[in-house]
């Protein structure tokens, strides 16, 4: 997620020796280099998805990789963000976080979308209720933080996470204000990164450490077999429009599936989806990497590469009519490259008011 960029685990440091003030101890943040791998190859399977999702229409190999993708990589977003998230009843300081993280970032960029589409299509009423694009996912993450503490009071957290995901695809009356409908289809997600952390499963098993060759060779199959999946059924996956149920956004009904089962069909899509971004986390790079400093840039990267995509998409660059593999292994390659030039030092900079926005004037003084 969009993930938030939120702080590794503190980890202390030995007292320095020396004189009585050099002996206090003091604590250091230290960033695990897993974490931020996996947020930047995270965030750009988003912007590869995003980046062929026009190509899907009449590519089966575009939707073979799309298919992939989608099926783990929100999921995966979700599990990372809920891993870092306090479940105690929020502080102010941790409330001034939900503003100037999420809610205000949230504004800034719908307007600016609303601006984008009023100069281009000659539409674009302010309409904060309803995301535009990418933005459903920063609505999702302020909905996350606020009800995390109250999931904290009831026994069996995970489960009620997810009755409520399979649930509420049959209310057809729940949808995408606010984002509502997605926040809950995905809610078991963000429920599971934080009960991971709460068990301690990555510090008792030294999972941020190295990884056993046959536990990377299990997610190598896992993967292998999903790919071998979608594409010999890619014609069936396209006939039921599979893609649509990996957004958990519409109900049942508005997928085309009202039949009393349709919930055990998300149920085990979100099982699998949980097997998928394990595979991932597996194959993440433990040790620092090239990419390791870009992963602390993963919110510049999701807020803007839509504004990176948007002309191309609207120019008929990328269509349904571009299918071939030239095509989409461009646009691949195109999304890395993305990715990476949202994450340097200098868009950064320059978006750094936009994107992290610091209004100390908004807040009362305490």
């Amino acid at each position: 997620m969009p993930v938030s960029e939120e702080t590794a685990p503190r980890m202390a440091t030995p007292p320095i020796t020396g004189t009585a003030q050099d002996s206090t101890a003091r604590t250091s943040r230290v960033r695990v280099p897993v974490w931020d791998n996996a947020r930047f190859l995270c965030v750009t399977l988003v912007v590869i998805g995003h980046g062929i999702q026009r190509l899907t229409a009449e590519s089966n190999n575009a939707l073979i990789v799309y298919l992939v993708i989608y099926a783990f990589h929100m999921p995966a977003f979700a599990i990372i963000s809920g891993y870092f998230t306090r479940s105690g009843p929020p502080n102010a300081a941790q409330l001034k976080k939900v503003v100037t993280d999420i809610l205000l970032p949230y504004f800034i960029m719908e307007t600016i979308w609303t601006l984008v589409k009023f100069l281009v299509e000659g539409r674009g009423d302010l309409n904060p209720t309803t995301p535009s694009w990418t933005l459903w996912f920063l609505l999702a993450l302020g909905i996350f933080r606020l009800i995390i503490p109250y999931l904290a009071l009831v026994r069996f957290p995970l489960l009620w996470s997810v009755l409520f995901s399979v649930g509420v695809g049959y209310l057809d009356n729940v949808d995408s204000t606010f984002s509502l409908s997605r926040a809950i289809g995905i809610l078991p997600f963000f429920v599971l990164g934080w009960k991971i952390k709460d068990w301690g499963i990555i510090e008792r098993w030294r999972l941020a450490e190295l990884t056993a060759w046959w536990v990377r060779g299990a997610a190598v199959a896992v993967f292998a077999a999903w790919i071998a999946v979608v594409t010999v059924g890619i014609e069936r996956w396209r006939a039921v429009d599979l893609r649509f149920w990996f957004f958990y956004d519409d109900s049942y009904s508005g997928l085309g599936e009202d039949m009393w089962w349709a919930g055990f069909v998300r149920l085990g899509l979100i099982g699998f989806a949980v097997v998928l971004s394990a595979a991932f986390f597996v194959l993440i790079p433990r040790s620092s990497t090239w990419f390791t400093d870009l992963g602390q840039a993963t919110m510049y990267v999701y807020l803007l590469h839509s504004f990176v995509l948007y002309p191309i998409r609207e120019t008929g660059v990328i269509s349904g009519a571009n299918t071939s593999l030239m095509w989409l292994t461009s646009m691949v390659l195109a999304g890395v490259a993305i990715s990476i030039a949202l994450s340097s030092p200098l868009v950064r900079r320059v978006f750094r008011p936009l994107i992290e926005p610091k209004p100390r004037w908004l807040f009362v003084e305490r």
